[in-house]
C-alpha cells in the first residue's frame, strides 16, 4: 500500500502545511493547482520537492473556491467540470515537464471528491475529463462497497482506478467518510495507528457502529499538517515497512 499526501496547499503569504518534513516518507503527492489552493511558486516549490524525494506526482483539482479551500460543493455542468479538470491538470502538467517530471495521476480535492463519490452525474464527468486528457492519467478515489462498478465503468473508458482508504476518518457501514460535521470523524492518536494496522493486516476497517468493513485499498491518504502529524506519518511509514518484510 502506498501512502499519498495532499500538498502545495500553501498561497501567496499564506502557509498550509509542512510539506517539507512530509515528502520523505510518502510515495504520491496530490498537488494543488490553484483553484482552492496554490499558486504557481507553491506547486513549483513542490515539484521541487517531490522530484528531490522521487514522489509521483498527482494533480488535486477542486472547484474554483479559494475563500472555501474548496469544501463548498457548487452546481456546475458537465461540460463545466470537464473544463475545470482540465485547467487545473494542464498546468500541473505542463508545469512538471519543465522539471523534467511527468504527470501520473488525478485526485480530486474537496467537496469535487465528495460530489464525485455521491453523485453520478459528477463521477461521469470527472471520469469523462481524466478519459478525454491530451495523455493517460489514473484517477484515484474513495474504495468502498462499489469498487467493482466504478472499474467497470472506468474501463469502458479506459481509465485506470486508484483506490484509497484514509488513516484519520472514521467510516459509515456503507464505507463512506463519516461527515466532519459528527463527533468521532476525525481520528487521533492510537487511533489512527489501529486503523492502519487494520487495513494493512486484515484490509478492512471498523465502522463508527463496531462493524468491520472489507477495504481493498492501493494508497492510503494521510496529512502532514503539524509537527503531531508529522510524527505520526513517520510511524504509518513505519508500520507499512514492517509488513513488506
Amino acid at each position: 500500500m502506498l501512502l499519498n499526501c495532499d500538498l502545495g496547499e500553501s498561497y501567496g503569504s499564506w502557509t498550509m502545511g509542512l510539506d517539507s518534513q512530509v515528502m520523505p516518507y510518502i510515495d504520491q503527492a496530490n498537488i494543488a493547482c490553484g483553484f482552492h489552493a496554490g499558486d504557481p511558486d507553491v506547486m513549483q516549490r513542490t515539484l521541487q520537492l517531490a522530484k528531490q524525494h522521487g514522489v509521483a506526482i498527482g494533480a488535486h483539482p477542486a472547484y474554483p473556491d479559494l475563500n472555501g479551500f474548496g469544501r463548498r460543493s457548487m452546481h456546475c455542468s458537465h461540460n463545466e467540470i470537464i473544463n475545470l479538470i482540465h485547467y487545473q491538470v494542464a498546468a500541473l502538467d505542463g508545469m512538471a515537464q519543465c522539471h523534467g517530471l511527468s504527470l501520473s495521476y488525478v485526485k480530486p480535492h474537496g467537496a469535487l471528491y465528495n460530489d464525485m463519490m455521491s453523485k453520478p452525474a459528477v463521477w461521469q464527468a470527472v471520469l469523462q475529463a481524466i478519459a478525454s486528457f491530451h495523455k493517460p492519467l489514473k484517477l484515484m478515489l474513495l474504495a468502498d462497497n462499489n469498487r467493482q462498478r466504478y472499474q467497470q465503468q472506468a474501463s469502458e473508458l479506459k481509465v485506470e482506478l486508484l483506490f484509497e482508504a484514509f488513516a484519520d476518518r472514521r467510516y459509515t457501514d456503507e464505507g463512506k467518510l463519516t461527515p466532519r460535521s459528527e463527533n468521532g470523524a476525525v481520528l487521533h492518536g492510537s487511533e489512527v495507528l489501529a486503523q492502519v494496522s487494520e487495513l494493512i493486516n486484515d484490509g478492512s476497517v471498523t465502522t463508527a457502529t463496531g462493524q468491520r468493513l472489507a477495504l481493498n485499498a492501493d494508497t492510503l491518504c494521510v496529512h502532514g499538517d503539524n509537527p503531531g502529524a508529522i510524527a505520526q506519518v513517520a510511524q504509518i511509514r513505519a508500520l507499512l515497512s514492517r509488513a513488506q518484510t
